[in-house]
């Protein structure tokens, strides 16, 4: 008899320094607790998060496959393997969900190819999370990713976006590298309408949370520092 293939695990973490279990559900430790193969981002870190979320599990025990932007995609299905042997496989993501503003992506398109089954656990998602505490838009939005870092593409796409979310009713989310947010935020001011609505929500889940937001004129009035503080953007033109 065929051994049946093992599953795919898509694991969240947290989205900074707060205990595991503030934020995430127990189904997470107990998914952690059975799995020892997992594909990372960064082994260190992934071996420090399984710690603090089961300090009793072996670390010797650990299989961890390394997956970021070196990685050869043809070593990818590699990966996988163990679930044609009966394993579960977990893909742990660096921060927040497996896929969503994060690297996964592929293994998933490959697990549905080989006919894995792929289980999302729940958890935290920054963008999700902005999302519902922006009061934009919750019915038709759009995540957007990096905005290009040339001074005039990024004024064109600023610009675009702006336009687009005024057209079609539709909120804007996008990110930037952490030590450009402030550069950002003075974008946003100076080139938007002065009408338009910016969600800065940043640092989402730590004691140090901030969620606000207002318009383009008055954000002018009201500078907050988000030197270094990872955080999401919203946009939204009525």
């Amino acid at each position: 008899m065929n051994k049946q293939n093992g599953k795919l695990y898509l694991i969240p973490t947290r989205l900074g320094d707060s205990p595991p279990l503030e934020v995430l559900p127990i189904s997470v430790k107990k998914i952690i607790e059975q799995i020892d193969y997992y594909i990372v981002e960064n082994e260190k870190t992934a071996r420090a998060f399984i710690k603090k979320v089961n300090s009793r599990k072996s670390q010797s025990s650990l299989v961890l496959f390394k997956l970021n932007k070196f990685t050869d995609i043809l070593d990818l299905p590699k990966f996988l393997e163990p679930c044609s042997h009966g394993e579960d496989i977990g893909l742990l993501s660096e921060a927040g969900c497996p896929g969503i503003a994060d690297p996964g992506a592929d293994i998933v398109s490959i697990a549905h190819q080989k006919n894995i089954k792929v289980i999302p656990l729940v958890g935290p998602s920054s963008i999700l999370l902005a999302m519902m505490a922006s009061g934009m838009n919750g019915q038709n939005f759009a995540f957007n990713g990096y905005l290009p870092i040339d001074k005039q593409e990024k004024k064109k796409e600023l610009k675009r976006l702006e336009r687009l979310s005024f057209d079609s009713n539709q909120s804007q989310i996008f990110i930037e590298t952490p030590y450009r947010n402030n550069k950002m935020m003075e974008d946003l001011c100076n080139l938007l309408d002065q009408n338009t609505k910016i969600c800065i929500a940043c640092d989402i889940t730590l004691s140090t949370e901030f969620i606000k937001t207002q318009t383009v004129n008055e954000w002018e009035k009201n500078i907050v520092d988000l030197h270094k503080r990872p955080t999401i953007f919203i946009i939204h033109k009525y």
